[in-house]
C-alpha cells in the first residue's frame, strides 16, 4: 500500500496517485455517486473559457477535466506532478487538444502571466504549501485573469459535519478495497478532507495570496465548494499594498 500523510510530502503524494491512476476516474464516479460529473460542469461554467483563451488545469490527473474545458474552443494545458496520472491521460484518445505537462503547484514551469484562467479541482488540498501554490497560480495568470478552485468543503452544521467525516473515514477505504490496488490512498483522502478549512477559511487563504473578488458557491450541501477569484491588474492594487 502507498499513501501520503498530512504533511503532504510531494514524493509521497505523487507516488500515491501513480498507484491509483488506472482506476482514478472510475473511483471518482463511484465514490461520489456520479456527482463529480455535475461538479465538473459547474467548474466548466465558472471557468467560462472561450476561443483564443489559454487555461491551466492544475493537478489535472488524467486530463478528464482539461478535455472538458476545451469544449468552447479554449486551449488547455493539463499539469500534474504524478507521472502515472499524466501517462494514463496522454494515452487516452480524445478529439480535444490538451497538452500534458509535469509540474509541481509550488514551482510551476510556466512564465509569468501565461494563462487567462487557472483552475484546480480536488488538488489544492494535496499541496504541501497552500499559500505558495496560490501565489504561483497568481504569478502564471495574466493581470485581470481568473482563478477557479473546486475543493471538498464541510457541512454547515457541525454535528452533521463530524458524522460526515466519520462516514468518509469508514466508507471510502471500504469501497476502494473492491476497486483499487491502493485502498490506503482513500484513507488519506478522508483524513485530508477532515483537516481542510471550510469555504470561508479557503477564501481567506485565496485573498492572502493577493487574489481579489473572491466568492464561492457551495455544492451538495457543502460537500464541495467552487471558489472564483481575479488577479487584479496593477492599477487595482492599493498603493503600499504588498502582494
Amino acid at each position: 500500500m502507498v499513501r501520503a500523510q498530512l504533511d503532504k510530502r510531494p514524493r509521497d503524494v505523487s507516488a500515491m496517485f501513480d498507484r491509483v491512476a488506472e482506476r482514478y476516474d472510475l473511483l471518482n464516479d463511484v465514490l461520489s455517486a456520479g456527482r463529480v460529473r455535475w461538479w465538473r460542469r459547474v467548474v466548466n461554467a465558472a471557468v467560462g473559457a472561450g476561443p483564443g483563451e489559454l487555461v491551466l488545469d492544475l493537478a489535472a490527473g488524467t486530463g478528464t477535466s482539461a478535455r472538458a474545458l476545451t469544449s468552447a474552443g479554449a486551449t488547455c494545458v493539463a499539469c500534474d506532478f504524478s507521472l502515472g496520472m499524466l501517462g494514463v491521460g496522454a494515452r487516452r484518445p480524445g478529439p480535444e487538444p490538451v497538452s500534458f505537462v509535469a509540474g509541481d503547484a509550488v514551482g510551476l514551469p510556466f512564465r509569468d502571466g501565461a494563462f487567462d484562467v487557472v483552475t484546480i479541482s480536488f488538488g489544492l488540498r494535496n499541496v504541501a504549501d497552500t499559500g505558495a501554490a496560490l501565489a504561483e497560480m497568481r504569478r502564471v495568470t495574466r493581470p485581470g485573469g481568473r482563478l477557479v478552485i473546486c475543493e471538498f468543503g464541510h457541512l454547515p452544521v457541525r454535528p452533521l459535519d463530524r458524522l460526515y467525516d466519520w462516514a468518509l473515514a469508514v466508507g471510502l477505504p471500504t469501497v476502494a478495497r473492491a476497486l483499487s490496488r491502493n485502498a490506503a490512498a482513500y484513507a488519506y483522502l478522508a483524513e485530508s478532507i477532515a483537516a481542510w478549512p471550510d469555504a470561508g477559511g479557503l477564501a481567506e487563504l485565496i485573498r492572502a495570496a493577493g487574489w481579489t473578488a473572491v466568492r464561492w458557491r457551495s455544492l451538495t450541501m457543502g460537500v464541495v465548494a467552487v471558489h472564483v477569484a481575479r488577479n487584479p491588474p496593477p492599477a487595482d492594487i492599493p498603493a503600499g499594498h504588498k502582494v
